[in-house]
Protein backbone atom coordinates (compact mmCIF):
# COMPACT_ATOMS: atom_id res chain seq x y z
CA UNK A 1 0.00 0.00 0.00
CA UNK A 2 1.49 3.45 -0.75
CA UNK A 3 1.40 6.02 1.89
CA UNK A 4 2.03 9.83 2.30
CA UNK A 5 2.86 11.60 5.45
CA UNK A 6 5.38 14.32 6.65
CA UNK A 7 8.90 13.25 7.31
CA UNK A 8 9.17 13.57 11.14
CA UNK A 9 6.52 13.69 11.98
CA UNK A 10 3.83 11.65 13.67
CA UNK A 11 -0.38 10.91 12.48
CA UNK A 12 -2.27 13.01 13.97
CA UNK A 13 -6.24 12.23 13.92
CA UNK A 14 -8.15 15.53 14.16
CA UNK A 15 -11.74 15.45 15.69
CA UNK A 16 -14.62 15.93 12.85
CA UNK A 17 -15.06 19.54 12.32
CA UNK A 18 -16.70 21.14 14.13
CA UNK A 19 -20.41 22.78 12.32
CA UNK A 20 -18.72 26.16 12.89
CA UNK A 21 -15.98 25.22 10.29
CA UNK A 22 -18.75 24.80 7.65
CA UNK A 23 -20.11 27.52 8.49
CA UNK A 24 -16.89 29.40 8.15
CA UNK A 25 -16.50 28.24 4.78
CA UNK A 26 -20.17 29.30 3.94
CA UNK A 27 -19.42 32.97 5.05
CA UNK A 28 -15.80 32.90 2.89
CA UNK A 29 -18.01 31.11 -0.05
CA UNK A 30 -20.99 34.52 0.57
CA UNK A 31 -18.24 37.01 1.09
CA UNK A 32 -16.31 36.13 -1.92
CA UNK A 33 -19.61 35.75 -4.10
CA UNK A 34 -20.85 39.50 -2.96
CA UNK A 35 -17.15 40.56 -3.85
CA UNK A 36 -17.81 38.37 -7.51
CA UNK A 37 -21.00 40.56 -7.54
CA UNK A 38 -19.41 44.06 -7.08
CA UNK A 39 -15.96 43.81 -8.94
CA UNK A 40 -15.87 44.25 -12.47
CA UNK A 41 -14.80 46.58 -15.49
CA UNK A 42 -17.85 48.43 -13.68
CA UNK A 43 -18.37 48.50 -10.26
CA UNK A 44 -21.92 47.53 -8.80
CA UNK A 45 -22.43 48.88 -4.89
CA UNK A 46 -23.69 46.07 -2.61
CA UNK A 47 -27.31 48.27 -2.34
CA UNK A 48 -27.85 48.18 -6.02
CA UNK A 49 -27.13 44.40 -5.58
CA UNK A 50 -29.70 43.84 -3.27
CA UNK A 51 -31.90 46.03 -5.17
CA UNK A 52 -31.35 44.29 -8.54
CA UNK A 53 -31.84 41.17 -6.92
CA UNK A 54 -35.00 41.73 -5.01
CA UNK A 55 -36.57 43.83 -7.57
CA UNK A 56 -35.41 43.43 -10.73
CA UNK A 57 -35.74 47.00 -13.55
CA UNK A 58 -34.99 45.77 -17.37
CA UNK A 59 -34.63 49.12 -17.49
CA UNK A 60 -31.46 49.69 -15.25
CA UNK A 61 -28.36 48.52 -16.60
CA UNK A 62 -26.46 48.10 -13.61
CA UNK A 63 -29.55 45.06 -12.84
CA UNK A 64 -28.74 43.67 -16.94
CA UNK A 65 -25.08 43.60 -15.88
CA UNK A 66 -25.70 41.16 -12.85
CA UNK A 67 -27.96 39.37 -13.86
CA UNK A 68 -26.81 38.75 -17.84
CA UNK A 69 -22.86 38.76 -16.45
CA UNK A 70 -22.13 38.58 -12.91
CA UNK A 71 -24.36 36.07 -11.15
CA UNK A 72 -23.82 33.42 -14.16
CA UNK A 73 -20.07 34.03 -13.83
CA UNK A 74 -20.51 33.33 -9.69
CA UNK A 75 -21.92 30.50 -9.97
CA UNK A 76 -20.19 28.88 -12.36
CA UNK A 77 -16.66 29.72 -10.73
CA UNK A 78 -18.33 28.28 -7.44
CA UNK A 79 -19.54 25.10 -9.34
CA UNK A 80 -17.08 24.61 -11.70
CA UNK A 81 -14.60 24.78 -8.28
CA UNK A 82 -16.96 22.37 -6.07
CA UNK A 83 -16.95 19.90 -8.95
CA UNK A 84 -13.09 20.40 -9.45
CA UNK A 85 -12.48 19.87 -5.76
CA UNK A 86 -14.99 16.95 -5.58
CA UNK A 87 -13.07 15.32 -8.03
CA UNK A 88 -9.33 15.86 -6.58
CA UNK A 89 -10.72 14.22 -3.21
CA UNK A 90 -11.83 11.04 -4.71
CA UNK A 91 -8.80 10.72 -6.67
CA UNK A 92 -6.35 11.23 -4.38
CA UNK A 93 -8.85 9.43 -1.76
CA UNK A 94 -9.07 5.97 -4.43
CA UNK A 95 -5.42 6.60 -5.35
CA UNK A 96 -4.00 7.18 -2.02
CA UNK A 97 -1.99 9.81 -3.63
CA UNK A 98 -1.47 13.30 -2.29
CA UNK A 99 -0.64 14.53 -6.02
CA UNK A 100 -3.65 13.24 -7.58
CA UNK A 101 -5.83 15.48 -9.15
CA UNK A 102 -7.72 16.30 -12.55
CA UNK A 103 -5.33 18.51 -13.85
CA UNK A 104 -2.00 16.44 -12.94
CA UNK A 105 -3.34 13.02 -13.74
CA UNK A 106 -4.50 14.10 -17.36
CA UNK A 107 -8.06 13.93 -16.88
CA UNK A 108 -8.48 17.80 -17.52
CA UNK A 109 -6.35 17.14 -20.61
CA UNK A 110 -8.53 14.08 -22.07
CA UNK A 111 -11.68 16.51 -21.46
CA UNK A 112 -10.08 19.17 -23.34
CA UNK A 113 -8.73 17.41 -26.77
CA UNK A 114 -12.45 15.62 -26.62
CA UNK A 115 -14.23 19.32 -26.27
CA UNK A 116 -11.66 20.39 -29.15
CA UNK A 117 -12.60 17.74 -31.60
CA UNK A 118 -16.43 18.18 -31.02
CA UNK A 119 -15.72 21.40 -31.43
CA UNK A 120 -13.67 20.85 -34.94
CA UNK A 121 -15.30 17.45 -36.19
CA UNK A 122 -18.67 18.93 -35.37
CA UNK A 123 -18.95 22.56 -34.86
CA UNK A 124 -20.26 22.30 -31.81
CA UNK A 125 -19.54 25.92 -29.72
CA UNK A 126 -21.91 25.59 -27.23
CA UNK A 127 -21.81 23.78 -24.00
CA UNK A 128 -25.06 21.91 -24.76
CA UNK A 129 -23.25 20.37 -27.06
CA UNK A 130 -20.33 19.71 -26.35
CA UNK A 131 -20.02 18.97 -22.61
CA UNK A 132 -20.97 14.91 -23.82
CA UNK A 133 -17.11 15.02 -25.37
CA UNK A 134 -15.79 16.32 -22.16
CA UNK A 135 -17.14 13.72 -20.40
CA UNK A 136 -15.88 11.21 -22.60
CA UNK A 137 -12.52 12.93 -22.69
CA UNK A 138 -12.17 12.74 -18.96
CA UNK A 139 -13.01 9.50 -18.81
CA UNK A 140 -11.21 8.07 -21.31
CA UNK A 141 -7.83 9.69 -19.98
CA UNK A 142 -8.17 8.80 -16.81
CA UNK A 143 -8.72 4.92 -17.06
CA UNK A 144 -5.69 5.48 -19.52
CA UNK A 145 -3.51 7.04 -16.68
CA UNK A 146 -5.02 4.26 -14.18
CA UNK A 147 -3.94 1.83 -16.38
CA UNK A 148 -0.39 2.88 -17.16
CA UNK A 149 0.19 3.98 -13.78
CA UNK A 150 -1.42 0.57 -12.23
CA UNK A 151 -3.87 2.52 -9.59
CA UNK A 152 -6.27 -0.37 -9.51
CA UNK A 153 -3.28 -2.70 -8.42
CA UNK A 154 -2.73 -3.11 -4.35
CA UNK A 155 0.48 -1.00 -3.15
CA UNK A 156 0.77 1.15 -6.76
CA UNK A 157 3.35 3.55 -6.77
CA UNK A 158 2.30 7.33 -6.87
CA UNK A 159 5.45 8.15 -8.65
CA UNK A 160 4.38 6.07 -11.52
CA UNK A 161 1.22 7.44 -11.11
CA UNK A 162 1.95 11.03 -11.75
CA UNK A 163 4.37 10.31 -14.26
CA UNK A 164 1.79 8.30 -16.45
CA UNK A 165 -0.46 11.25 -15.61
CA UNK A 166 1.80 13.81 -16.87
CA UNK A 167 2.77 11.71 -20.02
CA UNK A 168 -0.89 11.66 -20.89
CA UNK A 169 -1.29 15.21 -20.68
CA UNK A 170 1.87 16.24 -22.78
CA UNK A 171 0.43 13.95 -25.42
CA UNK A 172 -2.98 15.60 -25.26
CA UNK A 173 -1.95 18.76 -25.13
CA UNK A 174 0.37 18.58 -28.46
CA UNK A 175 -2.82 16.62 -30.06
CA UNK A 176 -5.28 19.90 -28.65
CA UNK A 177 -2.82 22.29 -29.80
CA UNK A 178 -2.31 20.46 -33.14
CA UNK A 179 -5.90 20.09 -34.08
CA UNK A 180 -6.41 24.12 -33.30
CA UNK A 181 -3.67 25.09 -35.63
CA UNK A 182 -5.77 23.00 -38.40
CA UNK A 183 -8.84 24.37 -37.88
CA UNK A 184 -10.88 27.83 -38.64
CA UNK A 185 -10.93 30.64 -37.08
CA UNK A 186 -14.26 29.80 -34.95
CA UNK A 187 -12.35 26.99 -33.09
CA UNK A 188 -9.01 29.11 -32.83
CA UNK A 189 -11.41 31.38 -31.01
CA UNK A 190 -13.03 28.81 -28.48
CA UNK A 191 -10.13 27.55 -27.41
CA UNK A 192 -7.83 30.76 -26.75
CA UNK A 193 -11.13 32.30 -24.27
CA UNK A 194 -11.55 28.29 -22.73
CA UNK A 195 -8.33 26.77 -22.84
CA UNK A 196 -7.13 29.62 -20.69
CA UNK A 197 -9.59 29.46 -18.02
CA UNK A 198 -11.53 32.60 -18.28
CA UNK A 199 -15.29 32.09 -16.99
CA UNK A 200 -16.55 35.58 -18.18
CA UNK A 201 -18.85 35.29 -21.18
CA UNK A 202 -20.08 31.96 -20.26
CA UNK A 203 -23.98 33.05 -19.45
CA UNK A 204 -26.74 31.52 -17.86
CA UNK A 205 -27.25 28.20 -19.26
CA UNK A 206 -23.59 26.79 -18.52
CA UNK A 207 -23.70 28.19 -15.25
CA UNK A 208 -26.84 26.00 -14.75
CA UNK A 209 -25.91 23.18 -16.68
CA UNK A 210 -22.74 23.08 -14.35
CA UNK A 211 -24.81 23.08 -11.53
CA UNK A 212 -26.98 20.03 -12.68
CA UNK A 213 -23.80 17.93 -13.13
CA UNK A 214 -22.45 19.13 -9.70
CA UNK A 215 -25.82 18.23 -8.10
CA UNK A 216 -25.51 14.72 -9.94
CA UNK A 217 -21.56 14.01 -9.21
CA UNK A 218 -21.81 15.41 -5.39
CA UNK A 219 -24.56 12.95 -4.74
CA UNK A 220 -22.21 9.95 -6.18
CA UNK A 221 -19.35 11.28 -4.44
CA UNK A 222 -20.93 11.80 -1.13
CA UNK A 223 -22.54 8.08 -1.17
CA UNK A 224 -19.10 6.86 -1.89
CA UNK A 225 -17.64 8.43 1.09
CA UNK A 226 -17.49 5.25 3.45
CA UNK A 227 -16.56 3.09 0.88
CA UNK A 228 -13.10 5.36 0.26
CA UNK A 229 -12.75 5.02 3.81
CA UNK A 230 -12.41 1.89 3.97
CA UNK A 231 -10.22 1.27 1.11
CA UNK A 232 -7.95 4.14 2.30
CA UNK A 233 -7.16 0.69 5.07
CA UNK A 234 -6.29 -1.32 1.76
CA UNK A 235 -7.88 -3.44 -0.52
CA UNK A 236 -7.77 -6.68 1.64
CA UNK A 237 -9.14 -4.82 4.99
CA UNK A 238 -11.84 -3.47 2.67
CA UNK A 239 -13.03 -6.22 1.57
CA UNK A 240 -13.14 -7.80 5.22
CA UNK A 241 -15.41 -4.62 6.31
CA UNK A 242 -17.71 -6.28 3.43
CA UNK A 243 -16.46 -3.25 0.10
CA UNK A 244 -16.44 -4.54 -3.01
CA UNK A 245 -13.17 -2.59 -4.34
CA UNK A 246 -13.71 -3.01 -7.77
CA UNK A 247 -17.29 -1.45 -7.46
CA UNK A 248 -16.47 1.66 -5.65
CA UNK A 249 -13.48 1.97 -8.15
CA UNK A 250 -15.89 2.07 -11.04
CA UNK A 251 -17.98 4.54 -9.38
CA UNK A 252 -15.15 6.70 -8.14
CA UNK A 253 -13.75 6.76 -12.05
CA UNK A 254 -17.83 7.87 -12.93
CA UNK A 255 -17.90 10.43 -10.20
CA UNK A 256 -14.29 11.88 -11.49
CA UNK A 257 -15.47 11.83 -15.06
CA UNK A 258 -18.58 13.91 -14.14
CA UNK A 259 -17.15 16.40 -12.26
CA UNK A 260 -14.23 16.97 -13.68
CA UNK A 261 -15.47 16.46 -17.25
CA UNK A 262 -18.08 18.89 -16.95
CA UNK A 263 -16.32 21.67 -14.93
CA UNK A 264 -13.49 21.51 -18.04
CA UNK A 265 -16.00 21.62 -20.31
CA UNK A 266 -17.87 24.56 -18.66
CA UNK A 267 -14.78 26.07 -17.60
CA UNK A 268 -11.96 25.11 -19.49
CA UNK A 269 -8.79 23.25 -18.28
CA UNK A 270 -8.48 24.34 -14.83
CA UNK A 271 -5.55 22.81 -12.41
CA UNK A 272 -4.47 22.87 -8.88
CA UNK A 273 -7.97 23.79 -7.78
CA UNK A 274 -8.75 20.52 -7.02
CA UNK A 275 -5.34 19.27 -5.46
CA UNK A 276 -5.59 22.33 -2.93
CA UNK A 277 -8.81 21.92 -1.71
CA UNK A 278 -8.60 18.27 -0.21
CA UNK A 279 -5.35 19.12 1.22
CA UNK A 280 -7.24 22.02 2.76
CA UNK A 281 -10.01 20.19 4.14
CA UNK A 282 -8.22 17.19 5.36
CA UNK A 283 -5.50 19.71 7.95
CA UNK A 284 -9.11 20.49 9.57
CA UNK A 285 -10.86 17.22 9.50
CA UNK A 286 -8.02 14.36 8.97
CA UNK A 287 -8.71 11.88 7.07
CA UNK A 288 -12.38 10.83 7.22
CA UNK A 289 -14.01 11.64 3.24
CA UNK A 290 -17.67 11.93 5.14
CA UNK A 291 -16.30 15.57 6.20
CA UNK A 292 -13.10 16.08 3.63
CA UNK A 293 -15.52 16.05 0.31
CA UNK A 294 -18.33 18.53 1.56
CA UNK A 295 -15.01 20.88 2.83
CA UNK A 296 -12.92 19.87 -0.38
CA UNK A 297 -16.24 21.62 -2.35
CA UNK A 298 -16.27 24.70 -0.53
CA UNK A 299 -13.07 25.74 -0.18
CA UNK A 300 -12.56 24.83 -4.33
CA UNK A 301 -15.65 27.12 -4.85
CA UNK A 302 -13.81 29.88 -3.07
CA UNK A 303 -10.57 29.23 -4.69
CA UNK A 304 -11.41 29.28 -8.05
CA UNK A 305 -13.80 32.43 -7.35
CA UNK A 306 -11.19 34.03 -5.59
CA UNK A 307 -8.54 33.79 -8.45
CA UNK A 308 -11.56 34.72 -10.62
CA UNK A 309 -12.01 37.88 -8.89
CA UNK A 310 -8.09 38.53 -8.33
CA UNK A 311 -7.96 38.08 -12.48
CA UNK A 312 -10.47 41.31 -12.67
CA UNK A 313 -8.53 43.23 -10.27
CA UNK A 314 -4.67 42.98 -11.00
CA UNK A 315 -5.07 43.84 -15.05
CA UNK A 316 -7.80 46.24 -14.65
CA UNK A 317 -9.42 47.61 -17.29
CA UNK A 318 -8.74 44.21 -18.37
CA UNK A 319 -8.39 40.75 -17.07
CA UNK A 320 -6.62 37.61 -16.51
CA UNK A 321 -7.94 34.25 -17.08
CA UNK A 322 -9.31 32.68 -13.74
CA UNK A 323 -7.30 28.93 -14.59
CA UNK A 324 -4.21 31.29 -15.59
CA UNK A 325 -4.60 32.65 -11.84
CA UNK A 326 -5.15 29.35 -10.55
CA UNK A 327 -2.17 27.98 -11.70
CA UNK A 328 0.06 30.66 -10.49
CA UNK A 329 -1.79 30.29 -6.95
CA UNK A 330 -1.70 26.54 -7.10
CA UNK A 331 2.42 25.80 -8.35
CA UNK A 332 4.06 26.99 -5.40
CA UNK A 333 1.41 25.07 -3.62
CA UNK A 334 2.21 21.76 -5.69
CA UNK A 335 6.26 22.33 -4.76
CA UNK A 336 5.63 22.42 -1.09
CA UNK A 337 3.57 19.06 -0.92
CA UNK A 338 6.10 17.50 -3.06
CA UNK A 339 8.70 18.68 -0.69
CA UNK A 340 6.95 18.07 2.87
CA UNK A 341 5.09 14.82 1.86
CA UNK A 342 6.96 11.64 1.49
CA UNK A 343 5.89 8.99 -0.92
CA UNK A 344 6.65 5.56 -0.28
CA UNK A 345 5.78 1.99 -1.59
CA UNK A 346 5.21 -0.01 1.04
Amino acid sequence: MSSARPEGRPVLRRAAPAIRHYLAGLALLVALGLASLTIGSRTIPPAQILTGLTDFDATNDAHLILWQLRLPRTLLAITAGAALGLAGAIMQAVTRNPLAEPGLLGVNSGAAIAVVLGASAFGLTDMAGYVWFGFLGAGLAGAAVFVLGRAHESGTDPVRLVLAGAGISVLLGAAASLVVLNSGLEVLDLFRNWGSGALEGRGQTVALTMTLTLAAGAALAFLLAPGLNAMALGHDAGRALGVRPGRIWALSCLAVMVLAGSATAAAGPIGFVGLVAPHAARAITGPDNRHVLPLSALFAGAVLLAADIIGRVVATPNEIAAGIVAAVLGGPFFIHVVRRFRLARL
